[in-house]
């Protein structure tokens, strides 16, 4: 029977979403075609028909889960590390950051899958530079991404460890380490934009 044009694009998407899925939990080497067929409720022999190679669906699988985790608005910085530095976040593997699950693998895969990585950490950094506190547009860069590879680093920390206390350890102390530079870095601005109307008011 043959397949619809809207039938073959819902198919890939569905193949991309469960592929992505499973390589967050498992990683990109111990998943294979079948188990993503699987997952997405089709057959083994229709990958082909979707995608010339795994590599090419790793790569499109990358792309829309950093896309769907690196765009959108953002409240405060604080608030959003506060969410992504939670225990449920890192018990989510499947679900949770790619960044986080899949960064040290991305290294090694193709230059596709490179491009995406690349794409998703400057979507990211544009993103939190537009929360981050900073006097202008280099200091907020400089924040967004020392606090993005800070939260990044310690979601790979925690979930690397199998002690349970010292994996809730790194993830609470790097929020409040965190929490602690962004109040720090409001009130530099603060009692510089003070002495600033002084002055003015001076002159």
């Amino acid at each position: 029977m043959r397949v619809s044009r809207q039938q073959v694009t819902e198919n890939r998407r569905t193949i991309v979403e469960a592929a992505g899925r499973l390589f967050r939990e498992r990683g990109f080497d111990s998943v294979t075609v079948a188990e993503i067929m699987k997952a997405a409720g089709l057959t083994h022999g229709g990958f082909y028909g979707y995608f010339r190679s795994k590599d090419e669906l790793i790569a499109e699988a990358l792309a829309e889960a950093l896309t769907r985790t690196t765009t959108g608005p953002l409240g405060e910085l604080a608030t959003y590390a506060a969410e992504y530095l939670s225990r449920s976040h890192r018990n989510d593997l499947a679900g949770g950051c790619p960044t986080a699950a899949l960064a040290a693998e991305t290294m090694r895969q193709t230059s596709g899958a490179r491009t995406e990585m690349t794409t998703g950490l400057k979507q990211q950094i544009e993103r939190l530079s537009r929360v981050a506190p900073g006097e202008n547009n280099a200091q907020k860069r400089r924040t967004a991404i020392g606090s993005w590879a800070a939260m990044v680093g310690a979601m790979i920390l925690a979930r690397a460890s199998d002690d349970p206390a010292l994996s809730d350890e790194v993830l609470d102390q790097t929020r409040v380490w965190l929490e602690a530079k962004t109040k720090d870095r409001r009130q530099h601005n603060s009692r510089n934009r003070s002495t600033k109307d002084c002055r003015l008011t001076k002159g």
